[in-house]
């Protein structure tokens, strides 16, 4: 484990080393466990060009479940003097996992990653737990965790843990809003800058899916407790709310009533009407259809980043 560490340290020093003098970097934690590898794999279909001098860092472990991993991207604009921002994605279609294969969710997955990377800022992605093995509320306690890990080490990719835009796509998106609206889930330092959520559920109803069911079990009597209400009134942190035009009835209208709810409450979040619903990756217009996450996406950085921090 030392000699896999060693050698994961030594290729990040020696691509930074290439591009001037080295910054200060701490001493690696020894709680950092590399399981997968550093590679800039992401080489064919539609990524391809996107990907172009992004490096991945993939099967980084946060948690005990084989599931606990995290990746992160890198690239020459995130080498800067001053810590980048950090765009953190949890996605998933549904509770139990993607629609696709596993391959091309990761090419689509990786398409996001790579505009944060190319954009100045350390993508990573979570890997996280599925229903039914893991219940409610075991995708907002790995997020938590991964969160916590990221506020650990990230500053060895350059990354400004004070600049967490944590971004939750459909199943992910209740996870992160979960996670926000219920503090007794959140791990230590587990906090974030800012939300974006895309297309989410954020209280399941009667008409639950069975994927659904699969995660928030079958007594429906349970479901307004374990919903983002009313604990999504309290948080502070910006949020950024969209969902697609051609969502279905259902999640259009669970984003209209999470915007209702928080303008009624003072925290009118900034909304984009999405033109399509296939994938992350469409969500930040990387697919060519038009509005997207990436324009309000970036200015939220833009102004984390101009806020001051001490």
């Amino acid at each position: 484990m030392k000699n896999s560490l060693a050698f994961f340290l030594v290729l990040t020093m020696t691509a930074a080393s290439a591009h001037g003098l080295l910054p200060v970097r701490p001493i690696a934690p020894s709680d950092l466990v590399l399981t997968g590898l550093i590679d800039s794999d992401t080489t064919a279909g539609g990524v391809a060009r996107l990907c172009e001098q992004v490096t991945f860092s993939r099967g980084l472990r946060y948690g005990d479940s084989e599931a606990n991993v995290l990746d992160v991207a890198t690239s020459e604009a995130t080498k800067a003097d001053t810590p980048r921002p950090v765009l953190l994605f949890v996605t998933g279609d549904t509770f139990t996992g993607d629609r696709g294969t596993p391959e091309l969710s990761r090419d689509i997955q990786d398409a996001a990653m790579c505009f944060a990377a190319r954009n100045g800022m350390i993508g990573v992605r979570v890997n996280y737990r599925l229903a039914p093995a893991a219940t409610w509320p075991m995708g907002a306690t790995d997020v938590a965790a991964a969160l916590s890990w990221v506020h650990g080490n990230i500053d060895l990719f350059n990354g400004d843990a004070r600049e967490i835009v944590a971004v939750g796509y459909r199943a992910g998106a209740f996870h992160v809003a979960s996670l926000l609206a219920h503090p007794e889930l959140q791990a230590d330092r587990a906090d974030v800058a800012a939300v974006v959520l895309v297309s989410g559920i954020y209280r399941a109803g009667k008409n639950a899916s069975d994927s659904e069911k699969a995660y928030f079990g079958t007594d429906a009597s349970l479901y307004d407790k374990r919903s983002v209400f009313p604990g999504i009134l309290n948080v502070d942190e910006p949020i950024v709310l969209a969902w697609a035009a051609n969502d279905s009835a259902n999640l259009i209208a669970q984003g209209e009533t999470l915007k209702k709810t928080l303008c009624g409450s003072g925290h009118c979040p900034r909304t984009t009407i999405l033109r399509s619903h296939d994938g992350i990756a469409a969500a930040f217009g990387l697919d060519g259809s038009g509005d997207s996450l990436a324009e309000p996406t970036l200015l939220l950085v833009h102004q984390l980043e101009a806020r001051g921090l001490p």
